[in-house]
């Protein structure tokens, strides 16, 4: 018998042992499993396990036995019923994280969306007169006394507000942007992609470090529709640089009859500095300085929920409402509520108080070291220290940017007394309940305690000692 007649000998062995769907889906534990659900979805995944197997078994690998299959089917099953967006302890010291969801909301924040969504709310009616309003009122109102807007739009993210803007404003036409600032933002995407599918024009001037307000008066043409700013949110240049003031393209936008949009990016509605930070241009800053229209996000330095926030004067705001595309990515009505709850923070002069990551900036080193060993006490691992630690505000804002920060940091030496390393520890405590993501740096696992919200203290606690002590 040759060598390829054996091997096909032991697959068709190894396949002929694989149990039949009936047998998985009589056994108790994917039965306790599958009460409430749909009959089919159980034999959907027992299927599916089954055809890696025997694919996995084709290929040459090796075979899995009975009670392995019903293992995977058990544990796909308890999946299933477990949504995978479910509260994460931050341990990174990353404020606005992108994997982990950017900023979360204020408690009054969620609130709001959580009416919104579960009843019916005035959306687009004025209750009083009983007619038809506008679902951006609200929203409107809060941020002209915020920022001096005099109108607002809110759709689903920062990329649609600048896409839909440009394709308002533009279409067609030539748009004048630094050639510093044709950037790529967040998930791969492009300036001038965003501004090409807008059916806009790019025209770039000056050079990479140096742009002057004169390259965008030299490159104005019949076909111009706007100049464009672009903040470099993500990225700094620095050393021989010179970009034009907002005031100077303000002045040659209106002395030909153009607009001047800035996508701002990030969307500071208060200042960074007070707190260790370069000041971050505001919103109001940029209107205060003649920008027709402000594209920025509601989910970064804003703290709200996921938004694209349009705003600046009115007329080009219903110019860029009525635009078709508008109606395609304009935002609901729980994120208008979170944004409109969000929003009134800033009024009353609380977001440092009740926005996460304000409170997450401003927070104060003897705070987060009493955190640290309260944590250190608790947990009882010898190994685990108080060290200092350095928190980015992420999320492509205030790039190169951190604050002094406190955490607890497990070293390497002290994980291997207790056959433990690095790599297994943090594994553990991603894959735990609650799941805590911690950071590893230079040789050590860190929680930073910065990121860690209230409320989660316990969480943290309950995670490291799992993570540490998983037979106690």
């Amino acid at each position: 018998m040759s060598d390829g007649d054996v091997q096909n000998d032991a697959a068709n062995s190894r396949l002929r042992r694989i149990p039949s769907i009936s047998t998985i889906l009589s056994d108790p534990e994917v039965r306790r499993r599958t009460d409430g659900l749909r009959t089919d979805v159980a034999t959907q995944i027992a299927q599916a396990v089954v055809q890696r197997v025997r694919s996995a078994i084709l290929a040459g690998d090796g075979a899995e036995q009975a009670d392995e299959i019903v293992a995977h089917v058990v544990a796909e099953l308890d999946a299933l019923q477990q949504p995978k967006l479910r509260e994460v302890i931050n341990g990174t010291g990353v404020i606005i994280h992108t994997n982990l969801g950017r900023s979360p909301v204020s408690e009054e924040a969620a609130r709001a969306m959580q009416d919104a969504a579960t009843h019916y709310v005035p959306l687009e009616i004025e209750l009083a007169a009983g007619k038809r309003g506008g679902r951006m009122a609200e929203v409107t109102r809060l941020m002209s006394l915020l920022t001096g807007a005099e109108a607002t739009l809110v759709v689903n993210n920062n990329a649609a507000a600048v896409l839909l803007t440009l394709s308002a404003l533009a279409a067609g036409r030539e748009v004048i942007l630094s050639r510093s600032q044709a950037v790529e933002i967040g998930g791969g995407f492009r300036v001038p992609d965003v501004m090409r599918q807008s059916g806009a024009r790019l025209v770039e001037v000056g050079t990479t470090n140096r742009t002057y307000a004169r390259d965008y008066e030299a490159a104005l043409t019949d076909e111009t529709a706007a100049l464009l700013t672009v903040h470099w949110s993500n990225f700094r240049i620095i050393g021989f640089t010179a970009q034009p003031t907002l005031a100077e393209l303000a002045e040659l936008a209106h002395r030909r009859g153009l607009a001047l949009i800035e996508d701002l990016g990030s969307g500071a509605l208060a200042d960074t500095a007070p707190w260790g930070l370069v000041h971050e241009p505001t919103v109001g800053e940029s209107l205060a300085e003649g920008v027709d229209v402000v594209c920025f996000s509601g989910d970064k330095l804003m703290g709200g929920p996921q938004a694209g926030i349009i705003s600046g004067r009115a007329d080009v705001i219903r110019t860029i409402t009525a635009h078709p595309l508008a109606r395609a990515v304009r935002a609901d009505k729980t994120a208008l509520a979170g944004v409109a709850a969000t929003l009134r923070h800033y009024l009353r002069d609380d977001y440092t108080e009740t926005i996460p990551i304000w409170r997450m900036i401003s927070a104060q080193l003897d705070e987060l070291e009493a955190r640290c060993r309260s944590w250190i006490d608790q947990i009882g691992f010898d190994g685990a220290t108080l060290t200092t630690s350095q928190s980015a505000v992420g999320g492509g804002s205030l790039p190169g940017e951190t604050l002094e920060s406190r955490a607890i940091a497990l070293g390497e030496e002290a994980l291997q007394r207790r056959g433990l390393t690095i790599e297994l520890v943090a594994h553990r405590l991603r894959s735990g309940t609650p799941p805590l993501v911690p950071h590893v740096e230079n040789g050590r696992l860190l929680i930073d305690a910065r990121t860690v919200l209230p409320g989660q203290e316990a969480g943290v606690v309950t995670a490291l000692s799992a993570a540490l002590n998983p037979g106690s």
